[in-house]
């Protein structure tokens, strides 16, 4: 291969080098010393160097040029990612500040997220004290300002709290605080919460102290530090206040206007993912886009009526570079305004490396345009490579270079405004529309599934409406409301037509495609057959596709063999909840918290427990609560809502057919369920408790003969002790916590007669109840069991036909940005 040749593809290999790069740095699970990313990256930097010497490369083979190339690039791309987070890790929060009283004074860096409790917000601090000596803290933190007599959502403590006089972004606070390292549940195919917060800058979040004996938060002033985070702000409160009488409407248009997808309901994410059209309710490549085109029209108009009267203007900036890099200029605007997403970056240097090719008469390869946009993107944030709205921006524009005819017919040649061109220019343009959409839709489908469990079948029909309906009608007014608000009550008329379009569409019994989470290897194979499938090759290679999704459509996770189960305990924070599988069985014990003392407020059942049951594909066949209190049923609206087949037992239920009841037993697969408690006398005539709420607490035993797990809810000790002493042969080789492991369970009667190898504990992350109590740990220990705690085990693992171990989430997917034990 000519030198010539070879340098020619060898910033392309960099490139790819350097992805790949980034993408093995960010599998660590722990970073390396500091001073190994520097020798990477220095060695990296100067082999790129002597590959772009053609003197160094001339004598070489091509495949040894480009092996180097990619190389090189992976060194720079892993050590700068390493180096990066080393520097980060090193303004972490002293762990001995966590739980304290510290006073702060910095600036409200974003827009505040107003909810039913209160506001969140993210803080930049200036200065810090604790005792009034000076102490150092990371400088910025996430806080949350919570009013009222309520459950903070940091710790699950309730208190009376003075409410936000309503924070506006750049003003200057003082507050005094309580925080704690970033931590996050851990289930499988959770959301990694701890990513999230690392990815934002975000390395302590914490709550605002405003209890009746606390230092009063005062407000220090306004300041200009964070100009566009304030209009963003001022511009979404006033779509508020324009769209009062539909407030989801409101949040749909401040989510388009300035990003804010926080004010969209959770209600209307469901029918946006539902219907396949959540890519459009968020500020996307295609409106940044629309508006760069629209931008550089206008530029271009201006420009040349600046020429009549200033010549010399047009004379040293030519109208094609003025109306390019005006519009570049302004779509970069838009895409800070409205939260500088991935997905809009993503566009923003596209148009960028476009509009300087085309000014410059240059053309590069689209594989080249479209690799440099998503190297330059993940030097900006390496981390996005983590985010699923990074994987399905870049295939899909990838995916319409790759399939793009490349010959676009021109319509016939006619005056500007005869009908027939117009006509045929609409049909052009609906013809592309249905061709693009149909190509990204079939494409997408296999991503989709690996990344979320589900793809929506309406989803082409839903876009074909929503594409034009809120490109072309809902962002243009919600954007141009800004300088005429009536236009806002437009746009939210536009939006509510639209939401009872994708109503009716998400009605239908198969809107949406549920299936289990694939393993990589098969989900890869999908994705390629999904992309495979619309590629412009010969259609006998595009039909072995399908052969490459199937395998993965296909896919169901592995259950236990006949006669043994397993149980994973999730991590839910403060709370409980179960799942426990047999061979063809799965029941669900208890369903988690609900994170807020309002009746809406979210639930571990949405967040935690619903989302693991669509990615192991497990349809319930029963569900038991083990007593009222919100940490334990606090999920029971959304797992009934999403599982209305699974048989109900619980202590609290008005119908007897629903109560769990002392005696009830049945089998599945070769596997024992039965009832141990409340016994039919603690239920008075009517059905009602008549024991405290934690003592009703149905305790369940699960057998497969030679093992068995023994689930107990808030049972207390004097109900174990009556257990116990009334089957002093039963034994438990798993037990699950009683009371998340407080001091009034976990009594020795029943350890002693039980003598279970593990306990699993489920607990909130320095919950201010101190779960598990210290002296029912030295009971654990002093018997030899060994227990496991979900703030560092996350979801716990363990199957009969392997009773000796249990598998913790943190472990098996461990990465350097998450908490490490004991933290």
């Amino acid at each position: 291969m000519p030198a010539g040749l070879i340098v020619g593809h060898r910033g392309f290999v960099v490139l790819a080098g350097w992805v790949l790069g980034v993408a093995l740095q960010l599998q660590q699970p722990a970073l390396w010393a500091g001073p190994v990313y520097a020798a990477l990256l220095l060695v990296g930097v100067v082999g790129v160097l002597m590959l772009f010497r053609r003197r160094a490369i001339g004598s070489l083979p091509p495949a040894i040029v480009l092996a180097a190339a990619l190389l090189t690039g992976a060194m720079v791309g892993a050590g700068l990612t390493g180096a990066r987070a080393v520097l980060f890790v090193a303004d972490a929060l002293d762990p001995t500040l966590q739980g304290i009283d510290v006073e702060i004074t910095g600036r409200i860096a974003s827009l505040p997220q107003r909810g039913a409790q209160g506001e969140r917000f993210e803080f930049v601090v200036e200065s810090a004290t604790h005792a009034s000596e000076a102490v150092s803290l990371p400088p910025r933190l996430q806080l949350g300002w919570y009013g009222g007599v309520g459950a903070l959502p940091e710790v699950g403590a309730w208190q009376l709290s003075a409410g936000s006089p309503g924070l506006r972004a750049g003003e200057r606070w003082r507050f005094t605080v309580r925080l704690r390292s970033p931590h996050g549940n851990a289930n499988p195919h959770g959301f990694d919460r701890e990513r999230w917060l690392w990815e934002r800058g975000i390395q302590a979040t914490g709550y605002v102290r405003s209890g009746p004996r606390d230092p009063a938060p005062r407000r220090l002033g306004a300041t200009l530090r964070h100009p566009l985070d304030t209009l963003r702000q001022t511009v979404s409160e006033r779509i508020e206040a324009r769209v009062a009488d539909d407030p989801r409407s409101a949040g749909v248009l401040a989510a388009l206007v300035v990003g804010e997808q926080s004010a969209i309901d959770r209600a209307d994410w469901d029918l946006f993912r539902t219907t396949g059209v959540a890519h459009l309710m968020s500020i996307s490549g295609l409106h940044v886009t629309l508006f760069a085109w629209l931008a550089t029209a206008l530029v271009g108009v201006l420009w040349r009526r600046l020429a009549h009267r200033w010549p010399q203007a047009l004379l040293a900036v030519p109208t094609p570079w003025a109306a390019g890099m005006g519009g570049v200029a302004l779509a970069t605007a838009y895409a800070l305004f409205s939260g500088w997403g991935v997905p809009a970056q993503r566009t923003v240097l596209m148009l960028a490396v476009v509009v300087g090719l085309r000014l410059g008469v240059r053309h590069w390869p689209w594989p080249m345009v479209w690799l440099l946009a998503m190297a330059v993107v993940l030097l900006l944030d390496p981390w996005a490579l983590m985010q699923a709205g990074f994987w399905l921006s870049f295939v899909a524009v990838g995916i319409l270079f790759a399939t793009d005819p490349g010959r676009r017919r021109r319509a016939p040649h006619g005056e500007e405004g005869d009908p027939q061109a117009w006509l045929w220019r609409g049909v052009r343009a609906m013809q592309g529309l249905v061709r693009e959409q149909g190509v990204v839709t079939v494409a997408l489908a296999p991503l989709t599934l690996l990344l979320f469990g589900q793809f929506s079948v309406v989803g082409l029909l839903a876009n074909l409406v929503a594409i034009p309906w809120v490109t072309l009608l809902v962002t243009p007014l919600a954007l141009l409301g800004v300088l005429v608000p009536p236009l806002w009550e437009v746009a939210g008329w536009a939006v509510q037509g639209l939401s009872l379009c994708l109503q009716w569409l998400a009605q239908w019994s198969w809107a949406a495609l549920f299936r289990p989470v694939a393993p990589w290897p098969l989900a890869l194979a999908a994705v390629a057959g999904g992309v495979l499938l619309v590629l412009r090759l010969p259609w006998a290679v595009r039909l072995a596709g399908p052969l490459l999704v199937w395998p993965a459509l296909l896919y169901m996770p592995p259950r236990p063999a006949i006669g043994e189960f397993d149980l994973l305990a999730l991590d839910v924070g403060q709370g409980s909840a179960v799942l426990l599988r047999t061979a063809r069985h799965s029941l669900l014990y208890d369903t988690g918290p609900r994170y807020g003392p309002q009746p809406d407020a979210a639930d571990a059942g949405d967040r935690v427990v619903l989302p693991v049951l669509r990615a192991l594909g497990e349809r319930l066949g029963a569900v038991v609560v083990s007593h009222r209190d919100s940490d334990h049923a606090g999920g029971a609206a959304s797992v009934q809502a999403a599982q209305p087949q699974a048989r109900w037992l619980s202590s609290f239920d008005t119908d007897p057919a629903r109560r769990c009841v002392a005696g009830q037993r049945w089998q599945w697969d070769g596997v024992d369920f039965e009832v141990l408690h409340p016994q039919p006398g603690d239920y008075a005539d009517d059905g009602t408790a008549r024991l405290a709420s934690n003592a009703m607490s149905c305790v369940l035993r699960v057998s497969s003969g030679a093992h068995s797990a023994w689930l107990g809810g808030d049972i207390d000790a004097t109900r174990e002790v009556r257990l116990a002493l009334a089957r002093p042969d039963e034994r438990a080789t798993v037990l699950l916590a009683p009371h998340h492991g407080s001091r009034t369970s976990s009594s020795p009667v029943l350890l002693n007669t039980l003598q279970p190898r593990w306990v699993l504990v489920q607990s909130g992350y320095r919950n201010r109840f101190g779960h598990p109590a210290p002296a029912v740990l030295e009971r654990y220990a002093q018997r030899g069991i060994r227990w496991v705690n979900s703030p560092e085990c996350g979801a716990a693992t363990w199957n009969s036909a392997r009773p000796d171990a249990v598998v913790c989430q943190r472990e098996v997917y461990r990465r350097y940005w998450h908490a490490m034990p004991n933290e």
